[in-house]
């Protein structure tokens, strides 16, 4: 009889068959030797000795020998089936040369990851202790000015004075940045959601730039131009922050000339999308993709011109997922950049 056809059941059959031919035979025996015993009593117990005998072992083996049969077979990786017409041979070898294989592939990823972390780790407090100098160096060096007889000077103590609480504000911000950053990372900061009006919103937002828009040459439009209710649930202070990030940008690196920001807010059944648009250089294909990581600059020099932190992009993209939305970017070199970002509806 083949393994697979062995089931609980007739394996339960057959063990007490065997037990009660043995018992008919202990039975005989003894009335031979020792009692003259009639057939009656046999007759009468040997359908329960048959029916006890039988759910006894099946149920034994069911819950203790075929389970611990299974459990092997999930170890290796195969259980056959046993009402298989064909049994397929299971090698424990290639099954553990698998299982191995599979274990090493896995570990290797985690090493790379491992890997990709550090290094990201080192690119991060390098670009971290490189900000924090910038206005330290900056501070010294007006202060070193000062006390080498700038003080005396009216014009000089004003001038390098202003520059020094320019670059104490910027290092300031850079704390600052890096505090709510690390808050929304760990998700110490929960956003409580509101429900208000997308639209007056981004309205506030470009009346709080308007000057800066007009001191760079910087036209500002909102489509659609009729305020249309766009009411979204997320929490507005965050938003407002993403809003000023979002549009700031496109007003320092847009088209110094004739720069144009457009703000457009859609429509998305379930989702309102918003997108800021300029027309300034754009940015690469080849820096696209990090341009959401922390202190990631295209361009360092004319980056660090600007102002900020260079965690701006960064706390967005970490405000839009903490609302469990997107945040993407497009640009194509000299066709500008526009970021788009995705709110619930209401």
């Amino acid at each position: 009889m083949k393994l697979y056809k062995l089931s609980p059941r007739n394996v339960a059959l057959i063990d007490t068959l065997f037990i009660t031919l043995v018992f008919i035979a202990a039975y005989i025996i003894i009335s031979l030797i020792w009692f003259d015993l009639t057939t009656e009593p046999l007759l009468i117990s040997l359908p329960f000795v048959f029916v006890a005998n039988f759910f006894i072992i099946r149920y034994s083996f069911n819950h203790i020998i075929f389970d611990r049969i299974k459990l092997i077979y999930k170890v290796i990786g195969r259980f056959p089936n046993p009402k298989e017409k064909k049994k397929k041979s299971v090698n424990p070898l290639e099954t553990i040369q698998e299982v191995v294989y599979q274990w090493s592939e896995d570990k290797n990823k985690e090493i790379k990851e491992l890997k990709r972390m550090a290094a990201y780790r080192r690119e991060f407090l390098g670009n971290v202790s490189h900000e924090l100098k910038t206005p330290i160096f900056n501070i010294q060096g007006y202060v070193s000015t000062l006390l080498d007889g700038g003080l005396e000077d009216d014009k000089i103590n004003r001038k390098f004075l202003a520059k020094t609480e320019k670059s104490i504000e910027r290092l300031i911000n850079i704390v600052n940045d890096l505090e709510s950053i690390s808050k929304l990372e760990s998700g110490e900061v929960k956003l409580k959601a509101n429900v208000f009006n997308l639209y007056e919103l981004v309205e506030e937002v470009v009346d709080f730039l308007e000057m800066k828009a007009k001191k760079s040459n910087t036209k500002i439009t909102i489509k659609p131009k009729l305020p249309v209710p766009f009411i979204v649930k997320a929490n507005k202070e965050a938003i407002r922050e993403v809003l000023i990030n979002l549009v700031d940008n496109a007003i320092k690196y847009g088209d110094k000339h004739n720069n144009i920001v457009k703000i457009k807010l859609y429509d998305m059944d379930e989702k309102i999308l918003t997108e800021v648009t300029d027309n300034g250089v754009g940015i690469s294909q080849e820096y696209l993709p990090r341009i959401f990581e922390r202190f990631f600059r295209t361009d360092r020099g004319r980056s660090r011109d600007q102002g900020g932190s260079g965690l701006g992009l960064a706390i967005v993209k970490h405000i839009i997922e903490a609302h469990r939305q997107t945040i993407t970017a497009r640009s194509n070199i000299g066709e500008g950049t526009t970021f788009s970002f995705t709110l619930q509806k209401v």
